[in-house]
């Protein structure tokens, strides 16, 4: 008689387990049932949707960023519930960065471009006041920003900024002439200061300690104040 080593008996069970595995029997036959290799592929369970409705880019310096205020308290938050509420159908994307400068700003131009925005909102020149640079430098900035957006063929409504009174008057004026020049050269809306910050000093639980950044509250207002004057130039 044959012998048959320990080896060889477990690999011949191994070898009809992994058969039985792959085909199965039928219940109550003696014919296996048919192997198959395909493998089913299921949907991928709570994706998120695709967000299809065009973008508005806030693109600015802290008080964009939203400086000082819990996350979802800024104003491009507060500005995308004021569109909703109005019935605009668009996405409001936040891509402020606190302490950034226009030459930052002109820097980060092609990550803007990028989203495919039909609007952008610019909101820079805070810093450079605030630090004492040439205002011929602002404005260059300020210009190219623009212009590198409308090139990319985007909208562009400027906002315009002010600085404290400390500041000077002189310097201040010719801070704030910036705007005007730098909207006519490059022929897009200008939201003046006076209607960008509209009610904002109103209280002063409005405005954070440091008497620049806007509180949540203050947020709301200058979300509001936007709409009111984005809003006419949008689509329903």
């Amino acid at each position: 008689m044959r012998r048959f080593s320990t080896a060889s008996i477990l690999a011949a069970a191994g070898a009809l387990t992994a058969i039985a595995a792959l085909g199965g029997c039928k219940s109550g036959g003696n014919k296996p049932a048919p192997v198959s290799l395909s493998v089913a592929v299921q949907p991928a369970m709570n994706a998120t949707p695709v967000d299809k409705r065009p973008a508005i880019v806030c693109f600015g310096d802290s008080i964009t960023a939203g400086y000082g205020v819990d996350p979802g308290l800024n104003y491009p938050a507060d500005l995308q519930h004021e569109l909703d509420t109005r019935g605009y159908r668009y996405r409001v994307v936040n891509l402020g960065v606190s302490g950034e400068t226009t030459k930052d700003g002109l820097s980060r131009v092609s990550q803007v471009l990028a989203r495919k925005p039909e609007w952008v909102i610019v909101e820079f020149g805070g810093n450079d006041g605030l630090r004492g640079l040439p205002v011929a430098e602002s404005q260059r900035n300020l210009l190219a920003i623009i212009t590198s957006l409308r090139q990319g063929g985007t909208k562009v409504l400027v906002v315009a900024i002010s600085l404290p009174e400390q500041y000077g008057q002189d310097y201040i004026s010719r801070f704030e002439a910036i705007y005007p020049a730098v909207a006519e050269q490059a022929h897009v809306p200008l939201l003046p200061f006076a209607q960008f910050a509209k009610g904002l000093f109103s209280q002063p639980t409005n405005v954070q300690d440091d008497g620049i950044h806007p509180t949540a509250a203050g947020d709301k207002i200058i979300a509001k104040n936007i709409a009111d004057n984005l809003a006419p130039m949008l689509k329903k």
